[in-house]
């Protein structure tokens, strides 16, 4: 009887909760759930799990050329953790993992904000050039809003590129581009700052935690104290696309487009 009992309890993948508690697992992630099951899927089978756009999921992808082999892929997320521990349990708004998809076709599981795409895994997958991330519940069902799956892009052997819900605001000359970190969230959303070449930039950014502020290809960096404002001035004389980060929390700040 306790082997029937214990079949029969056994968790279910496509949005049915579990009844069992997984190692680890809270009662909570175990037989709770968010959102509302729809009956389409996001294309590779997996059905959607709609939420409100308020607080939702989200996620920005980058990508960078690694200097032994493939390419380094980095996520950023809001409104949303990784749960390697609990995979398989119930879907929690905010939690679960996600997975990389190379023109369409299933690429692999990630469960951090790092990824290294080797070149032997993109010729295994037949190659292609349009990376997208995607973020999944525990369960398996993908999060979505507005019946559309929560994911972003980037294109590989070009410039990275990153998909975000709010554009950072394009600065004018002598505009200062204001960025405030608070709890491990960026505000505003990171999106892509148009500059006109030759143009000053000047990054003013605030953080609640100790960190350091790096613009990538000018090479600027600055020392950003706990709740102190720094402004990091410097004048766009290089074309091309340039992350924003900081080094300590890995954070992407924005991206600024250099024309």
């Amino acid at each position: 009887m306790v082997v029937i009992a214990l079949l029969l309890g056994a968790g279910a993948c496509g949005g049915r909760a579990t009844t069992h508690h997984k190692p680890g697992t809270s009662h909570e992630q175990a037989t709770g759930s968010n959102g509302r099951l729809l009956t389409a899927d996001d294309g590779s089978g997996s059905r959607l799990r709609q939420v409100d756009a308020q607080g939702a999921p989200e996620v920005a992808v980058a990508v960078r050329p690694d200097s032994e082999d493939g390419w380094n892929v980095h996520l950023t997320v809001r409104n949303f953790r990784f749960t390697p521990d609990s995979v398989g349990g119930a879907a929690l708004l905010g939690r679960g993992h996600a997975r990389l998809f190379l023109d369409g076709h299933p690429l692999a599981r990630v469960y951090g904000g790092w990824f290294h795409l080797p070149e032997s895994l993109l010729r295994a997958a037949g190659g292609g050039t349009r990376l997208t991330a995607r973020l999944y519940a525990d369960d398996h069902t993908a999060w979505a809003v507005d019946s559309a799956p929560v994911q972003a892009g980037a294109t590989l052997g070009g410039a990275p590129s990153a998909f975000t819900p709010t554009p950072t605001p394009t600065p004018t000359p002598g505009t200062t581009v204001e960025i405030s970190i608070r709890d491990g969230k960026v505000s505003p959303a990171p999106g892509r700052t148009e500059v006109t070449k030759g143009r000053t930039v000047r990054l003013k950014v605030r953080s609640d935690s100790a960190d350091t502020l790096h613009v990538h290809g000018y090479d600027k960096e600055a020392r950003l104290p706990a709740g102190r404002a720094v402004t990091l001035t410097f004048t766009a004389d290089r074309t091309g696309l340039f992350e924003v980060e900081t080094h300590e929390s890995g954070l992407l700040l924005t991206q600024l487009v250099v024309r």
